[in-house]
């Protein structure tokens, strides 16, 4: 088991900077990049291997989602969403949000967007399920700070990271109704990811462990150590392994939930944030590359 280094895309202004979740779109064939620091999203063709587009006037981009040739982008700076068009690049409508919007959803199919916002002094933290359309939403308030958020294959629940309590909070789409509240035995809830044929969730927590659970009943399943506190968490269905991207000390763990092999790839300081490429590159956004570190989960 090995993650081999397949080269470097280089990202203008990507040196030193600050990145957040990034997403692969299978329809236009192209990987879209919160650039936070910049407030821009960067747009790869992974097919050529080279950077595309810089695309302005997303204030403290936090993230990315996809949806077949539809882009859901969360600005932290402007209590906003973007709906974009993959393709044309353009954006469809901007919609106002709770306050630092964070993580995000999309499911085309039912024109829905959803973004997971942390709130500040003056407001609490929220989910909110919006109608794309018309921008009507939908408002859940949370037990506390969320993180990344995922929905099941048939777009009936959404998952959702909650830092303290460290939580998988889940709630019917779309009008966000509460369902369960399952408790992690590891602090700090923060990357997620889920394998849909199996039914697994797989969150990566604050304080240092990979926690597998049943995606229909809340199960722990399993519990793995990592290296350190983590951010952006992929599973590929295509190897069926998990990705953990650790910014400090800068590595990827990879672990293989049905052998219970691990390994580690070493990568760069800060590089936190990751885009799963299907169907064997992970794309690690790193600073200290000034861009993109691929490799090759093979």
């Amino acid at each position: 088991m090995s993650l081999k280094a397949a080269g470097v895309i280089e990202i203008p202004g990507a040196a030193g900077s600050a990145f957040d979740h990034g997403i692969f779109d299978p329809k236009s064939r192209r990987v879209f990049i919160a650039h936070t620091a910049k407030s821009t999203l960067e747009v790869i063709d992974p097919h050529v291997e080279r950077h595309l587009a810089t695309l302005p006037g997303f204030p403290g981009v936090a993230g990315a989602v996809a949806d077949d040739g539809e882009i859901l982008v969360t600005n932290r700076g402007s209590a906003s969403i973007s709906w974009l068009d993959a393709g044309t690049l353009e954006t469809k409508s901007t919609l106002r949000t709770g306050a630092r919007p964070n993580g995000a959803a999309i499911v085309k199919r039912l024109s829905l967007g959803i973004a997971a916002c942390i709130g500040d002094e003056a407001e609490a933290p929220t989910v909110q399920a919006f109608r794309l359309n018309d921008g009507q939403p939908a408002i859940l308030d949370l037990p506390g700070r969320p993180r990344w958020c995922v929905t099941d294959a048939a777009a009936e629940r959404l998952f959702l990271c909650i830092r303290e309590p460290s939580i998988i909070l889940v709630a019917s789409l779309p009008d966000l109704r509460p369902l369960a509240q399952w408790p992690l035995p590891s602090g700090g809830a923060h990357g997620l990811d889920i394998d849909h044929a199996r039914g697994r969730l797989y969150a990566a927590c604050d304080a240092g462990d990979l926690v597998e659970v049943d995606s229909n009943s809340g199960e722990v399943t399993n519990v793995w150590p990592i290296a350190g506190p983590p951010d952006v968490t992929f599973f590929n269905p295509a190897s069926g392994r998990v990705h953990v991207a650790i910014g400090d000390p800068g590595l990827v763990e990879t672990i293989d939930p049905k052998s219970g092999k691990t390994m580690r790839t070493v990568t760069g300081a800060d590089a936190h944030t990751t885009v799963l490429v299907p169907p064997d590159r992970l794309y690690v956004i790193s600073p200290a590359h000034g861009g993109v570190l691929v490799l090759a989960d093979a």
